[in-house]
């Protein structure tokens, strides 16, 4: 059933914009894409995240193809892998993702991670921008970069990213990098948004979703949305892909914003370390 409630959206510093809430289809098998896609479009989301990793480009757009909902309603999202940086090779990289997905232009690119040890991501932005000038990559962005790394892309090319997607979840909640983003007018996007499920046991969000009627899941997704982050949620159920679009028939309190608040941990991090991922 869709979603009631239109997912809002949020501004991007390029005068775009884009949903609060999008499916992560990390680790989603390219068999598997169009049908969870398909039902998610029809519970009501916008907006698909994939990458080139991921090995499920082909599939998802084939899911926007059998799809009813049209192309230009679907915000798409695809990432720059680490082993195609540098200026010739992102735009080599970035093509082919086109043909996988079967698209002429995608909403959002994202170099994924900024592996500072093969010092090439400020030429693989300067290829973004050269994308998104053509009109293939209508906004673009990076994920997992650092406030120093983002401050470089500004001061050596007078471009900010629209938007970092990273590691963000109750338990890994990144105040200091938020701030820059804040500072440099980025979005925040949050990848494992519900921690890989480990937040979901935690006796704090457990004792607010029992209070709200509601689940885990969706107690947390409703932070990310209070606190204005954009979160793309994973999941390849049916039932939790239409739950955790069903986040608008409440809100949190001031209590409950404080005691999430409090669940943050110097040790949180689950993913790869930017600085050392390559």
């Amino acid at each position: 059933m869709a979603s009631p409630d239109p997912v809002p959206r949020i501004a991007l510093n390029d005068g775009r914009s884009i949903p609060q809430l999008g499916l992560g289809v990390y680790r989603l098998e390219a068999a598997a894409a169009p049908t969870l896609i398909g039902t998610a479009l029809g519970n009501g989301y916008r907006s698909v995240d994939t990458a080139a990793v991921y090995g499920n480009e082909a599939g998802v757009g084939r899911a926007l193809r059998e799809t009813a909902v049209p192309r230009a309603d679907v915000f798409v999202t695809t990432k720059l892998w680490n082993d195609s940086q540098g200026y010739d090779a992102t735009l080599r990289a970035f093509d082919e993702s086109l043909v996988r997905l079967g698209l002429d232009h995608v909403d959002l690119y994202l170099i994924h991670w900024p592996c500072p040890d093969r010092g090439l991501y400020l030429d693989s932005w300067r290829a973004l921008i050269r994308l998104r000038e053509e009109g293939r990559a209508r906004s673009i962005g990076v994920s997992n970069f650092t406030e120093a790394q983002l401050d470089r892309l500004l001061a050596e090319t007078g471009e900010a990213p629209a938007l970092n997607q990273i590691e963000l979840h109750p338990h890994f909640q990144q105040h200091a990098l938020r701030a820059a983003h804040a500072r440099l007018g980025i979005v925040t996007e949050a990848w494992s948004p519900l921690g890989k499920a480990q937040v979901l046991d935690d006796p704090v969000i457990a004792r607010i979703a029992g209070r709200l009627g509601r689940t885990p899941a969706q107690v947390v997704l409703r932070w990310h949305l209070e606190t204005g982050h954009v979160a793309i949620p994973k999941s390849a159920t049916p039932t939790r892909i239409s739950e955790n679009l069903n986040l608008f028939g409440f809100t949190l309190t001031a209590g409950d914003r404080a005691a999430i608040a409090g669940l943050d941990r110097a040790d949180g991090r689950i993913g790869p370390d930017p600085a050392t991922f390559h």
